[in-house]
């Protein structure tokens, strides 16, 4: 069973969402502002379903005290905002999904279930597939990858925070390598078929896992995208 954590000021939507996550099985915990919901960041839910507007303290400083406690973290912002600045904000504090204001409480339901998925490695509902198991470790170059555990173990025995997004990009690379990989591939693997920002948002993926992975052997194909060379 999934634990997700929904933050959200309007008591009425609150309510349904929280209805509609709990017909899917997941266990659900409701907060009416960011204040309380930040006392509970230390027992680290499964996903966060954060409400950008919310008296107290905000969507974005909670974001950033979850990632600061637990980078990998997953969370799904909501806002009835500016849909561009919100979506771009979020996603650079590390955010794994957006959803503008209004929407159908199913939408939510459907993307939690994707990120679940994506995020989890699992079939909701069952155990890890064959091919997923032999995908449980992965080494490239002097890292290696718990795909299971979603920790990256360097030469040094130690593990670099990445964030939920630079954990599935790395993923994404590596069970690629050898092959160029256009920027708009990446988004859609990693962001989801309905992300509608710019692809411009892998180059800045790209390079905060470089520089958190500097002997990763990533390449720039210019004018087209990425290819990972395993050593």
């Amino acid at each position: 069973m999934y634990h997700i954590y929904l933050v959200e000021d309007e008591e009425d939507l609150r309510g349904v969402l929280a209805a509609y996550l709990e017909k899917e099985g997941w266990q659900v915990r409701s907060f009416p502002d960011g204040t309380s919901a930040r006392e509970a960041i230390s027992e680290r839910p499964d996903l966060w379903v954060l409400d950008i507007m919310l008296p107290g303290v905000d969507g974005y400083q909670l974001m950033r005290e979850i990632k600061a406690y637990q980078p990998m973290q997953p969370v799904i912002f909501i806002s009835a905002r500016d849909a561009d600045i919100d979506r771009i904000i979020g996603l650079e504090l590390g955010s794994d999904d957006y959803l503008a204001k209004p929407f159908l409480p199913r939408e939510l339901v459907i993307r939690t279930r994707k990120l679940l998925e994506r995020v989890y490695g699992e079939r909701l509902g069952g155990s890890l597939t064959a091919a997923q198991e032999r995908r449980v470790k992965l080494t490239v170059g002097p890292y290696l990858i718990d795909e299971q555990g979603r920790i990256v173990t360097d030469a040094d025995g130690t593990n670099p925070e990445l964030t939920s997004k630079e954990f599935e990009l790395l993923l994404y690379l590596v069970n690629h390598h050898g092959q160029v990989l256009e920027r708009q591939q990446v988004l859609t693997a990693v962001w989801g078929i309905d992300y509608f920002g710019t692809d411009r948002v892998v180059d800045d993926l790209v390079r905060r896992l470089r520089r958190k992975l500097p002997e990763l052997r990533l390449e720039t194909v210019y004018g087209y995208g990425y290819r990972m060379v395993k050593a």
